[in-house]
C-alpha cells in the first residue's frame, strides 16, 4: 500500500479507525445493549416464538456481527479507492 504523500497517509488511516471504531459502537451496543441490559424491555416482546431479549443475546448479535463484517468491507473497498490504495 504506497500513498501518494503523508496528507493523504494519515487522511486514510483518520477515516479507517473513524469506521472501526463506529462499527465497534455498534456490535458494542447490540451485544452488550440488547443481549444484557434491555434484556428485560427486549424480553416482553416475542421474534420467531422467542423473547426478543434471549434472542438478541443467542442469535440476533450474530447476524449482527456478520452484517458488520460485509458493512466493513464495503466501506473499506470504497476508502481504498478514494485514496488510490485498492487493490486491483
Amino acid at each position: 500500500m504506497a500513498f501518494e504523500n503523508n496528507e493523504k497517509a494519515a487522511g486514510y488511516w483518520s477515516e479507517n479507525l473513524r469506521l472501526v471504531l463506529v462499527l465497534l459502537a455498534i456490535w458494542a451496543a447490540v451485544s452488550f445493549g440488547c443481549g444484557i441490559l434491555l434484556v428485560d424491555v427486549l424480553n416482553e416482546f416475542t421474534f420467531m416464538g422467542f423473547k426478543l431479549g434471549f434472542w438478541f443475546a443467542q442469535q440476533g448479535a450474530m447476524y449482527v456481527f456478520v452484517a458488520l463484517i460485509f458493512v466493513y468491507v464495503a466501506k473499506a473497498n470504497a476508502l481504498d479507492k478514494k485514496y488510490n490504495v485498492h487493490e486491483d
